[in-house]
């Protein structure tokens, strides 16, 4: 019984390090053969619907055993990171926002979930649209424009403190 559960175990690395290395469908022969022996582990269910997501484009399907895992265990952040990857990968954006802003209220500062938000955010258009979104022109304005409007933010933060309103002119007609 030992050499079954120790294979298994086996069965669900090669599958995450197939997801890592990035080949989707070799991982989802690991992660349903590991998923077939012990279908309520939590792991083996959220790893499985990554894979099927990636591989086969499977979003329900994929989005139900991820869903299933989180609320299996829902201190388990990866669950969580996984799930928004289907929800990305499904186009359901938003889906994928809300999942990683619950995920990031109930873990804190997750630096794994704050990176995975800021790749899910829409991306403002490069300033220089004739030229690719990585090149230097474009990186060095978009910084930029990103530091001005955060600035702007700041400062319309402050505008919105009373003691800070500009009075009100009267225009005077003649």
């Amino acid at each position: 019984m030992a050499t079954v559960e120790l294979d298994v175990v086996e069965e669900f690395k090669q599958g995450v390090q197939a997801l890592r290395d990035g080949y989707p469908q070799k991982a989802v022969v690991h992660l349903r053969t590991a998923f077939e022996s012990k279908k309520h582990n939590p792991f083996y269910l959220s790893f499985l619907g990554l894979a099927i997501a990636r591989a086969e484009r499977k979003w329900e399907q994929a989005a139900e055993l991820c869903e299933i895992a989180v609320q299996l265990r829902r201190n388990e952040s990866q669950f969580h990171l996984n799930l928004a990857e289907v929800y990305a990968s499904a186009g359901r954006r938003e889906k994928a926002l809300d999942t990683l802003d619950a995920a990031l209220a109930l873990f804190g500062d997750d630096e794994r979930l704050k990176r995975a938000r800021s790749r899910v955010e829409k991306r403002r258009s490069p300033l220089l649209p004739f030229l690719t979104r990585d090149h230097f022109l474009n990186r060095t304005f978009g910084k930029l424009r990103h530091r001005r409007l955060t600035r702007l933010g700041k400062e319309n933060t402050q505008d919105e403190n009373p003691s800070h309103q500009p009075k009100s002119r009267k225009v005077s007609r003649s």
